[in-house]
């Protein structure tokens, strides 16, 4: 490997002990070899430091940073002001990238001088890797396209299908200010918003990442604050346009918290969300999921009913205890 390797492989571990070593690998076959791949160990408890610097001593090409919990957009903020590689292609622990992702995405953006980041299909799998949905956007960028339309919904016309199936260029991130710390999450359509500001956007359509739905991760448990984020970020885009002041919307973002509640409700809804999607795919697994949901809510009523609907699921997969 070179001194600066094609590629940054970016991605931050907080207690991902569970799935790290599946992550990792994911990652480590890739068939595109000249990446480094940048892991922050986010203050994690659970022994993932450990099995991190394990990795880093079997393979040059993993790079380990340690620091105190800062919560995810700090520590992507460390791990992308580490990277060496001229693109940057992000992961999330618990997921899987496909063994052709990092050459797809890279042909990609040396083959399109005007395109600045790039994403791919993303398939969404439960904790078990249970199939749940796919998503492929609209199809209008599978040729480059400036996506930023003030007049359209959101003010795009399409966009990436998740957060760590990007791989976008160095210098443009750098360029457009990278992840912003008034973010706490939500942070990465308030880096999109401003990387394509930059140049053109790409799908390549094919599921080149596998995304798992954790039932106690901020995806499933804060929706509404995460709705209220993408609105200021959308509502940043128009700022920008009109060449006016973002720092009372930043401020407005810095007060959005990840949620901190203990309440088991909390967890239930993630686990209904889980247990509803396996449901409509006629999964007999969703019943762990549901029954779950419903025995840390009680007053969860939806879980019953759609625990007792899932009694009628015949085909499909058996459902597993957990």
């Amino acid at each position: 490997m070179s001194d600066e390797p094609a590629v940054s492989v970016v991605m931050s571990v907080y207690n991902g002990a569970e799935t790290l070593d599946e992550t990792v690998g994911s990652i480590l076959v890739q068939t595109f070899t000249d990446f480094e791949f940048i892991i922050v160990d986010d203050g994690s408890t659970d022994g993932s430091g450990a099995m991190l610097d394990r990795h880093a001593a079997r393979d040059a090409r993993v790079r380990v940073i340690h620091q105190p919990n800062a919560g995810l957009t700090r520590a992507l903020i460390t791990g992308c002001a580490a990277a060496r590689g001229r693109y940057i292609a992000r992961q999330d622990a618990g997921d899987l990238s496909a063994a052709g992702r990092l050459d797809a995405q890279t042909r990609a953006l040396d083959e399109h001088d005007d395109v600045v980041f790039v994403s791919c299909w993303t398939a969404y799998v439960g904790p078990e890797l249970e199939p749940l949905y796919v998503t492929r956007g609209n199809g209008r960028s599978a040729t480059p396209v400036q996506i930023l339309d003030l007049a359209a919904p959101h003010c795009v016309i399409d966009g990436p299908t998740s957060h760590p199936s990007v791989m976008f260029r160095r210098d443009a991130y750098e360029r457009a200010g990278g992840y912003r710390a008034a973010f706490r999450f939500g942070q990465d359509w308030d880096l999109w918003y401003r990387v394509a500001s930059l140049g053109s956007f790409l799908m390549i359509e094919e599921v080149l990442y596998t995304a798992r739905v954790a039932p106690g991760s901020i995806s499933t448990t804060a929706r509404p604050a995460q709705r209220e984020l993408a609105a200021i970020s959308e509502e940043l885009v128009r700022i920008r346009a009109a060449g006016e002041s973002e720092a009372g919307l930043l401020e407005r973002a810095a007060q959005i918290v990840p949620p901190k509640s203990k309440d088991r409700c909390v967890e239930a809804r993630g686990l209904y969300f889980v247990g509803e999607l396996l449901r409509r795919n006629g999964d007999r697994r969703c019943r762990t999921y549901l029954l779950r949901a419903a025995k840390s809510c009680p007053l969860m009523f939806t879980a019953w009913l759609r625990l007792l609907q899932s009694l009628n699921l015949r085909g499909g997969k058996r459902c597993t205890s957990s």
